[in-house]
């Protein structure tokens, strides 16, 4: 039988934006108990029910600009005065948009990519780590990410990415950067930083724009030089500039 659970999870691995509406308090006469679900997908379809009638339209609707703003709201309803119900009762109801889990990939396992790694371990992402020298996670304690060492040409098709993606480029190479950076910017994503100066940067761009396939817009969304500018001189600083601009656009 499938739950309200089991559905969430189906919807998110499908890319759909819901919004989870749960009854969390009632008084008098009220159409379910507390506790009652009611899924709210983005279209304004649901799954499940908090009643039915008037209230449940309202909050169909509540629950649309909760997933429109990404900020959960809770509710109070007089059902006879709100909502035009003979039950005369009162619900409140909790709505809190349900999203899939954040992704970082980290390409070049370096002193930057690890000091990113160590930095991020806390923010609740799924970390992995990509890097083509056999020998580079020898010396890595163990930890809440997954690592893989393979050229990246072949790495890249077999990763997934979306809205929830976020991105860190810095491999020792820059060839490698840019290989990196072209495919990466044709996929969805959140955000995604490449490590240079900035005359690397002033390279790749102009190189990405002569070459046709990416435009001004594409590469202004780019953060390059990746990070906060803080003057930032060892891997640490560095790192903690980079996660600092992630922190940004997942807050947004």
């Amino acid at each position: 039988m499938e739950t309200i659970y089991t559905k969430i999870l189906q919807l998110l691995k499908e890319d759909r934006k819901v919004a989870l509406c749960t009854i969390v308090a009632a008084q008098g006469s009220a159409p379910l108990p507390v506790g009652s679900k009611m899924i709210v997908l983005d279209d304004g379809s649901i799954f499940g029910t908090i009643g039915g009638g008037k209230l449940e339209h309202g909050v169909i609707g509540d629950a649309l600009k909760v997933i429109a703003e990404g900020k959960a709201s809770l509710s109070h309803h007089d059902l006879k005065k709100h909502h035009e119900m003979c039950c005369g009762g009162n619900v409140d109801i909790f709505i809190e948009p349900v999203m899939k889990n954040k992704k970082l990939f980290v390409f070049g396992a370096g002193h930057v990519g690890r000091a990113v790694v160590k930095h991020t371990l806390d923010l609740d992402m799924d970390i992995l780590v990509f890097d083509d020298r056999k020998e580079i996670f020898n010396d890595w304690d163990a930890g809440n990410y997954k690592t893989k060492v393979a050229a990246y040409k072949e790495m890249l098709p077999g990763l997934i990415f979306d809205d929830a993606t976020f991105i860190v480029i810095a491999t020792y190479d820059h060839d490698t950067d840019r290989e990196i950076l072209a495919y990466c910017l044709k996929k969805p994503h959140a955000y995604l930083g490449m490590i240079g100066s900035k005359n690397k940067v002033a390279t790749t761009r102009r190189n990405f724009l002569q070459s046709g396939n990416f435009s001004e817009d594409e590469l202004n969304a780019v953060d390059m030089p990746i990070g906060i500018n803080i003057n930032a001189t060892t891997a640490d600083e560095i790192a903690i500039s980079i996660v600092a601009r992630m922190i940004k656009e997942k807050n947004k």
